[in-house]
């Protein structure tokens, strides 16, 4: 019997001290890891662009802000016009109708009805050109960011970065020094790549 105590005993300290060193051995490599992992992060090379200084100051995208700018005034003008010849059918409508100037209901009922349809015309031509307005800016951004990302993806062939961030204003870097700032650097060879068309 004591002899069986002596077993049981015997392989109860042989399963901790093997328990113990994979214990220790995992630790190791958990300390291991995370030393290696800190040297890569140590080795990567960061840098950032300020997102709202490339969008004031990027050839490409004031053309684009300017074409929008005029597209939009277009818009406005044209809807500003129709509105106005609208105001003044509706005046003279409402002017002949208190005067009696129409022969019959049935024919003042016409005219209202004309009106009405023009007043949902231009409503229908608001929403068209608003919605081309909006549909031609999601564009713009998209070819905006498309060009950028080009531009960066040949641009770290030769640089090397591990990371390029983007930040505007506060919203995605709350500090960096500013040596990992390279916007004045893409600016220029974003500037640089882009020819702007011939102003009319």
């Amino acid at each position: 019997m004591k002899r069986l105590n002596y077993l049981v005993n015997g392989l109860a300290a042989l399963a901790l001290i093997v328990l113990f060193s994979q214990c220790a051995g995992k630790a190791d490599n958990q300390t291991t890891n995370t030393a290696a992992q800190a040297a890569d992060l140590s080795g990567m090379k960061i840098a950032y662009v300020e997102i709202d200084t490339l969008l004031a100051k990027y050839n490409y995208c004031v053309d684009l802000n300017e074409a929008m700018v005029k597209k939009s005034e277009n818009v406005r003008l044209t809807l500003n016009q129709k509105a106005t010849e609208l105001d003044k059918q509706k005046r003279e409508f409402q002017t002949k109708y208190q005067n009696n100037a129409y022969l019959t209901p049935e024919r003042a009922q016409q005219e209202y009805n004309r009106i009405a349809k023009l007043e949902q015309d231009l409503q229908n031509l608001s929403n068209k050109l608003q919605s081309e307005l909006m549909s031609e800016n999601e564009k713009n951004s998209l070819q905006l960011r498309d060009s950028i990302n080009a531009f960066l993806k040949q641009y770290n062939k030769t640089k090397g970065y591990s990371m390029i961030i983007s930040n505007t204003g506060f919203d995605n870097l709350l500090y960096a020094d500013s040596i990992y700032n390279i916007t004045q650097e893409i600016l220029e060879g974003l500037n640089a790549r882009y020819s702007s068309p011939a102003k009319k």
